[in-house]
């Protein structure tokens, strides 16, 4: 099996390596392909890519190269966790909205919009390349935010692609400790679009019983996973549903962004942990996943990416939440639209589950954030002022036309080395 990574020099790799290490029999990967046009990242990465292999006993061969089309041809899947730019321009995302009065952040809102529009024509340009060169039937698995958008663009384009967050598995390992159980007997009711998500049912298996332990949760753990989201208590009730982390931005978003008004940006700790990563993955004696890897966030990352990898390959599958088409899930969305549910995932393709009903108001703020989406890819794709004003217009986190003019002049001109129509 060949393998090929865009983004390969990302200090999140070793995670990676770290799943195919323990899942070599359900992935043979004889060639891992790392691809990066940052050879100063790459080299670490990729040297203590093939020490995690060969510590393991793993045959497989780690390229490191800033080829693309060596690294896609023939390859049995792709997967893309590239980010244009760096963390110097997340830093960016994450600040210049604030003399507007609104929050930054990479995934979402003006700051998540930006990354979009950065990155969109980029990923559609290497899958034009993978379609071309790849083996017919290989899968692009898209990890790169913000992934509904990224992969609604990719589907979009007719590419094989699916969508891949880890909220939904960071959820089923926390309930499991929470209940007692192991992580392979809990089922989430996951409902939304990415980093836009609810647990509307938590469903367990003992002694061939299953049963929904979100009421358990709801009554037993509440502080816990009000703790864990940090959101109140009482909204979760009111919810009667568990919200992702990122619903805070939008659900207390005067509160986030008064404490984004002071300490570092999320990008300045991220580019000091990187700092730490890269000099131990240049260490000839690391061999294995490091401990500081986890203060990089994307915990679980290789076992969701793994867990969909050989899903993808095997003739039986299982059921994964990704990142699919909606095709009438959610009823009150458009079919192309990129949704975030459970889905049955095979060597024959990807099937969405039955989700649990949607309440009007978590419906109303999925619909609203689509709207956006929708428009924040057709200025993507097209580019020009006019449509970035309108998806900014469209954003609930904006919402006000003054806002989205100005936060349109300061996304543009902080981005205009990355946007071909705005030279």
């Amino acid at each position: 099996m060949k393998l090929a990574v865009i983004g390969g020099g990302s200090t999140y790799t070793p995670e990676l390596i770290d799943g195919f290490c323990r899942r070599r029999a359900e992935l043979p990967i004889e060639q891992l392909w790392l691809v990066d046009p940052d050879a100063d990242r790459l080299r670490p990465v990729a040297g203590m890519s093939q020490r995690m292999f060969a510590h393991a006993g793993h045959p497989g061969q780690i390229v490191p190269t800033d080829n693309l089309v060596a690294a896609v041809s023939d390859a049995d899947a792709v997967l893309f966790q590239l980010r244009i730019a760096g963390q110097a321009q997340r830093h960016v995302d994450e600040t210049f909205p604030h003399p507007c009065g609104c929050i930054g952040q990479e995934t979402t809102g003006a700051g998540g919009f930006a990354k979009a529009l950065r990155t969109v024509p980029v990923v559609l340009d290497i899958a034009d390349t993978v379609r071309r060169l790849a083996k017919p039937d290989a899968w692009i698995i898209d990890f790169t935010n913000p992934v509904g958008i990224v992969t609604r663009a990719l589907l979009q384009a007719g590419h094989r692609a699916v969508g891949l967050c880890n909220v939904a598995i960071n959820f089923q390992r926390t309930f499991a400790e929470l209940l007692g159980v192991g992580p392979d007997q809990v089922r989430l009711g996951h409902v939304g679009m990415n980093h836009l998500t609810w647990e509307r049912s938590v469903w367990v298996t003992e002694d061939e019983r299953t049963r929904d332990a979100l009421p358990e949760l709801l009554d037993r753990h509440i502080a816990e996973l009000a703790e864990e989201i940090e959101l109140p208590a009482t909204l979760i009730r009111l919810a009667e549903s568990i919200p992702s982390y990122y619903l805070r931005y939008f659900y207390a978003h005067d509160v986030v962004f008064e404490e984004q008004q002071h300490g570092p940006t999320r990008a300045q700790e991220v580019m000091e942990v990187e700092r730490e990563l890269l000099a131990l993955y240049a260490d000839p004696t690391q061999n294995t996943k490091p401990e500081a890897l986890s203060k990089r966030g994307g915990a679980y990352y290789s076992e969701a990416a793994v867990d969909l990898m050989a899903a993808l390959r095997s003739p039986r599958g299982s059921v994964q939440v990704v990142n699919v088409r909606n095709d009438g899930t959610l009823p009150f969305l458009p079919d192309d639209h990129v949704i975030e549910v459970p889905a049955t995932v095979s060597a024959h393709g990807l099937t969405t589950l039955g989700v649990d009903p949607v309440p009007d108001d978590i419906a109303g703020l999925i619909a609203a954030v689509a709207g956006y989406e929708r428009l924040a890819l057709d200025a993507a794709v097209h580019g020009g002022r006019d449509r970035v004003v309108r998806a900014l217009l469209a954003h609930p986190l904006v919402g006000q036309y003054d806002k989205a003019e100005r936060l349109a002049d300061a996304l543009i001109a902080r981005n205009k080395d990355y946007l071909a129509w705005a030279q």
